[in-house]
């Protein structure tokens, strides 16, 4: 045949400019696309030869893929011994943009109703044009494996023409060859080939080699320098997550969760399985044994490695998990997920939704399991990363059910490091219990010395520590559990008695009301501007005085989570809850009959207010009068 020159069939040089210039956001993606195209002309000969076995020749030839780096003609070749090209093929292959063989390949399996588990990833029929990001000229020599029609010569600057002509090609395959740009020699380098190998295509299941040479000094001094070249293979080809987990070992599976987790501990659980039915993958997912620095920032790279048929593809994908399965390490790797052009992004696709509940599903379920067969390896995790998980039950309303059967809590009656889940505290609940009680607070050692707790105490009743400030907005969120409501107890008006003890101490407290009725109109009146209102307390049982919120106001905790967050949080006013059985309330309501006047009844009032603030975590408003307060009294104290 003699040379031509002949114009792309898809005649339109800006879609060519697009493809070369606008589609990828990394240049080294060229590598990842030849090697691909490679793969699957592998994968495809192998495939028709299982009906024709002449396609393979009389030669036994080992599968590979090999890259040729030439510094002084400052070129770089990719062959394939797979199926290589008639003529007609490169024409509709290459000379017409965006008509991939391989998606008319697996078109016709479709059609002809063949199943085979030949995966291609070259579907779009651009990945080849990549080339000319980086090159001012492409060069292809192929040869039809079991064509008598001679090789093929294809050139093109990606200027909008080829051309087409015979070449010598002994054996089957293709040679694609690059003449770099001058800006673009960088990836003649070898450290430069081995990393884009090594992070796009270190699982494709053939070797991609390369001819590697090294001179080294002689045995002896003076003798000269020995250089020497040999084929090396620079990926690895071990996707160990397409493997049954009987076949890998441990140690495979942490130096996998090592290199693809970027840390130096081993990991808590394996989780490695392959999902058949609507969606079809496999995944390798890690759950780390403690939390990375940088769980909580918000420009973290997030989510798993995503493989399509082997091939890298991205290693952030945040579209597979919720936010709050963040720490989870690992590999998804399918043929069924929607990329768009690039294959750098994915498409928002029903088989995306279904991967996404797929795992969700697993992974709940595997700490379902930990938390019931090892409760202490789920407490370790817990311990790294509870805090997120609560994030689910705030946010995932599909699966809130499995997340709160996770939760765990610190409470009134657990060892110190031992937590309680909401159906253990259910399980003890003594009977006449109606409710789930719960504290918020800043620490657990506040939690643990409030006032609130007093009456729930001599009942023998448990109260739940919420001491993560997101506990705040997971309590509105985790209203019941097991038909047993969950309650505030720093929130309202608490139910814990029976009606008998209700009628009497409701008696009791309308009696003592009336006794203490000076008093508290006193208190009131002084601390109108801070506090909404002034009542005696059924909660208290040892301590003097709390603050109280309304039924469905804003509690002190919430009110400094608020006030942290920069939110404009309007003046909260609580009740001062006053303790009838106090020693201090009687001898306040004598000085109140002696002189309702005197400056001391108002310190005492000051004092009252400033203990429940501390007593709660507030922060008290006048820090010095609260001092010179303490001073008087410890002076009249000693006389």
């Amino acid at each position: 045949m003699s040379k031509k020159s002949r114009k792309f069939k898809t005649d339109v040089q800006q879609l060519l400019d697009l493809v070369t210039h606008s589609l990828y956001s990394k240049k080294e993606i060229f590598l990842r696309e030849l090697i691909s195209n490679a793969s699957d002309a592998i994968d495809r000969v192998q495939f028709e030869a299982l009906t024709n076995k002449k396609l393979l020749g009389k030669k036994e030839q080992e599968w590979k893929i090999k890259i040729t780096a030439d510094k002084n003609a400052g070129t770089l070749t990719i062959s394939d011994n797979g199926i290589g090209m008639t003529v007609e093929e490169v024409e509709t292959n290459i000379g017409t943009i965006a008509n991939s063989g391989t998606r008319r390949f697996l078109e016709e399996l479709q059609k002809n109703k063949k199943t085979a588990n030949a995966e291609f990833i070259g579907q779009f029929g651009v990945g080849f044009y990549a080339s000319f990001m980086v090159a001012d000229k492409v060069t292809v020599v192929t040869k039809r494996a079991g064509s008598d029609e001679s090789a093929v010569r294809w050139v093109s600057a990606g200027t909008g023409s080829y051309t087409m002509e015979d070449a010598d090609k002994e054996e089957r395959g293709t040679d694609v060859t690059l003449h770099l740009r001058d800006d673009m020699k960088t990836f003649i380098a070898e450290h430069e080939i081995r990393r884009i190998v090594r992070e796009y295509s270190d699982y494709i299941s053939y070797p991609v080699v390369m001819d590697i040479t090294r001179t080294a000094k002689g045995e002896n001094e003076g003798d000269e320098e020995v250089t020497t070249t040999e084929e090396e293979t620079l990926n690895s080809m071990k996707a160990i997550w397409k493997k049954t987990p009987s076949e890998v070992s441990e140690e495979e599976y942490t130096e996998f969760y090592k290199h693809v987790g970027h840390d130096y501990t081993d990991p808590l659980k394996v989780i490695h399985y392959r999902a058949e039915g609507t969606a079809e993958f496999q995944a390798l997912l890690y759950i780390p044994s403690q939390a990375p620095t940088d769980l909580f920032w918000p420009d973290a790279k997030r989510g798993l490695h995503l493989y399509v048929k082997n091939v890298f593809i991205n290693d952030d994908c945040e579209a597979l998990l919720p936010s709050y399965l963040r720490f989870l390490k690992g590999v998804v790797d399918s043929s069924d997920l929607p990329l768009n052009v690039s294959r750098e992004v994915l498409q928002d696709d029903v088989v995306i939704r279904r991967i996404r509940k797929s795992l969700v599903t697993r992974v709940l379920k595997e700490l379902a399991e930990l938390k019931e067969r090892t409760p202490e390896n789920f407490l370790t995790f817990y311990e790294q990363f509870g805090t997120v998980i609560k994030e689910g039950v705030h946010q995932d309303f599909e699966n809130y059910d499995k997340l709160k059967e996770l939760l765990l809590f610190a409470s009134s009656t657990s060892e110190e490091g031992k937590p309680v889940s909401l159906k253990d505290y259910v399980d003890r609940m003594p009977e006449g219990q109606k409710e789930i009680y719960y504290l918020t607070a800043v620490s657990l050692a506040q939690a643990t010395h409030s006032p609130h707790l007093e009456a729930l105490k001599d009942k023998d009743y448990e109260v739940l520590f919420f001491v993560d400030a997101i506990d705040e907005w997971v309590a509105q969120r985790l209203t019941e559990y097991d038909g047993k409501k969950l309650k505030a107890i720093d929130r309202g008006d608490i139910d814990i008695h029976s009606d008998e003890e209700k009628a009497e101490k409701e008696e009791a407290l309308k009696s003592e009301s009336e006794t203490y009725k000076p008093m508290i109109e006193l208190i009131q009146k002084h601390l109108d501007a801070e506090i909404k209102e002034v009542k005696l307390s059924t909660r208290l049982t040892d301590s003097a005085c709390c603050l109280v919120a309304d039924e469905m106001g804003m509690n002190a905790n919430m009110e400094r989570i608020m006030k942290a967050m920069n939110q404009d949080v309007p003046p909260v006013k609580r009740i001062l809850e006053l303790n009838p059985n106090h020693p201090l309330m009687p001898k306040l309501l004598a000085e109140v009959e002696k002189d309702a006047a005197s400056s001391i009844l108002t310190d005492y009032a000051d004092l009252l207010y400033n203990q429940a603030l501390l007593t709660e975590g507030s922060a008290i408003k006048d820090p010095a009068h609260f001092g010179q307060l303490v001073s008087k009294l410890m002076m009249e104290g000693l006389g």
